[in-house]
């Protein structure tokens, strides 16, 4: 058979079944066949595989990049249109296309799908679409897809935009925020959206957070001098996340549309989306690695350093909160597990040190602390390591919430599998018996970021061949590939179910 690069003697693994002693045929990017002693030209590249377990490449949705506002200390609220290229770069503390892209292919992930952030004050969502193109154009390591956020939904947006968004620029998804005041919506906006989506076939992500209460108790814990970053998590406990996820779920309800709760962090929030699920109603889940294998105590290190660890979602204090994540993946109430990479430098005075600037020193205050963490290498090899590995999860569920649930969910008809016709999206693992287990530095990660939140954690496996469209573009620690490979890709509705058309009133739509 004519192929361009064949894998040999993998252990195959989907989200639905292993096969061992097998092969993969690709030719022009795209798998062509699967199975065992493949025959192929003597022009076709071959790479052992050595026996190790082969699974499609990871797919993290929840990926900031380029980002320039920070949204839970910066007080913006119109964006700023660039030319393709970060303003003031020397001074820019997150990471960008090209170094999250890069690091995401090293840590075994071949696509993510970043946020374009519309601010508070823009009128139209397109120049925004067009502004995180020129960013990213020819920066990307891997293959990218942007979803929205609406900060701003006017009448203008979501009955003549929202239609160009999907049609026009292959975007088929939101994010709403119901926390943070340059970027929260109102019950009322957060409807229009969903009565919009509803017919457009847009899904909707969530993060759902009480503002007022977070509001209220940031207030009096300052009054307390309880600012420290560990009470950044005392601010908001996993009440506060129930609250807001309940209730967007009941506007959900009511407008018969799908959405997905994402970063959960804790047991309450989850059997609320477990309790829906159970109810027949469209309603996803997505957590993340930060909620699995870190507790609050993170927060506590030194004076401030505990701010390395402050995002939001908090991570949480109880390790039940940890056991109930850990459950509903086992049990698919999570459908995604996504890195919600959203770094910030730590020895930098745009970064987490802004939280030292106002006082209270040496433990600064939590509230002027830019949220978010780095995670986008290191999502994959963690699920992996402490999932599979670990035996806490089955093979075929790690490449379910890694890759081919996300694929579905955000319409990327050609990612998430290893099957004909797919792209050629690949990590080939090393051989158990052949790998040394080591423990994480920094220095060993490639993105732009002057920490990890999981050093010192044991890596017992790491990819050793990333591989997209059929290029290798990671290989044995190196990145090989090439800035610009990466392509933006269309995407296509989502392909779990959405409206059942069942209503709580005599209301249609």
């Amino acid at each position: 058979m004519d192929f361009d690069l064949v894998i040999r003697n993998g252990t195959v693994v989907t989200a639905s079944d292993i096969w061992e002693s097998c092969d993969i045929g690709i030719k022009d990017g795209t798998i062509v066949a699967v199975g065992p002693r493949l025959p192929a030209t003597a022009c076709a590249q071959e790479i052992d595989a050595e026996g190790a377990f082969i699974t499609p490449g990871g797919v993290d949705s929840h990926v900031h990049l380029s980002q320039v506002h920070n949204a839970n200390v910066d007080d913006v609220d119109r964006s700023t249109i660039t030319n393709g290229a970060i303003p003031d770069r020397e001074n820019y503390v997150g990471d960008t296309y090209d170094t999250g892209t890069r690091s995401a292919v090293a840590g075994g992930t071949t696509t993510v799908i970043t946020f374009a952030s519309q601010m508070k004050k823009d009128e139209s969502i397109i120049p925004v679409i067009e502004n995180y193109h020129k960013l990213a154009k020819d920066q990307s390591y891997c293959d990218y897809a942007f979803h929205v956020i609406i900060t701003n939904p006017t009448p203008q947006i979501v009955e003549d935009e929202f239609p160009r968004m999907v049609d026009e620029y292959g975007i088929t998804s939101v994010k709403l925020y119901m926390t943070y005041k340059p970027m929260k919506l109102l019950d009322y906006q957060i409807l229009d959206v969903m009565y919009s989506a509803r017919k457009l076939g847009i899904t909707t992500m969530v993060h759902a957070e009480n503002a007022d209460i977070i509001d209220w108790m940031t207030q009096h814990l300052e009054e307390k001098l309880m600012t420290q970053p560990y009470h950044h998590g005392t601010s908001r406990p996993p009440i506060v996340e129930a609250e807001a996820t309940n209730r967007v779920i009941c506007l959900a309800e009511l407008m018969d549309t799908p959405i997905l709760l994402v970063h959960i962090s804790g047991g309450p929030a989850t059997k609320h989306i477990r309790d829906a699920q159970t109810r027949l109603l469209p309603i996803y889940g997505e957590t993340c690695p930060q909620y699995m294998f870190l507790l609050a105590d993170s927060m506590r290190k030194g004076d401030f350093e505990g701010a390395k660890c402050v995002c939001s979602p908090p991570i949480r204090e109880d390790k039940s909160d940890q056991d109930a994540i850990w459950a509903g993946i086992k049990n698919g109430t999570f459908n995604v597990v996504s890195s919600d990479h959203a770094p910030c430098k730590y020895n930098h005075p745009n970064g987490k040190q802004r939280g030292l600037q106002h006082g209270n020193l040496p433990y600064g205050k939590f509230r002027f602390i830019p949220n978010g963490l780095p995670g986008v290498e290191t999502r994959v090899p963690l699920l992996f390591s402490g999932g599979v590995l670990s035996g806490r999860i089955s093979p075929q569920k790690f490449v379910e919430v890694t890759s081919t649930n996300p694929a579905k969910l955000y319409g990327l008809k050609k990612k998430g599998s290893i099957a004909p016709g797919f792209d050629a999206d690949l990590v080939i693992w090393y051989s158990q018996t052949k790998f040394q287990p080591f423990k994480l530095t920094n220095e060993m990660l490639h993105h732009a970021i002057d920490y990890t939140p999981f050093e010192g954690i044991e890596f017992k496996n790491w990819p050793r061949y990333t591989i997209i469209r059929g290029k290798v573009v990671f290989s044995h620690g190196e990145v090989v590939g090439e800035m610009g490979y990466g392509q933006f890709i269309q995407r296509e509705k989502s392909l779990l179910p959405g409206p059942r058309d069942v209503w709580l009133s005599e209301w249609r739509p």
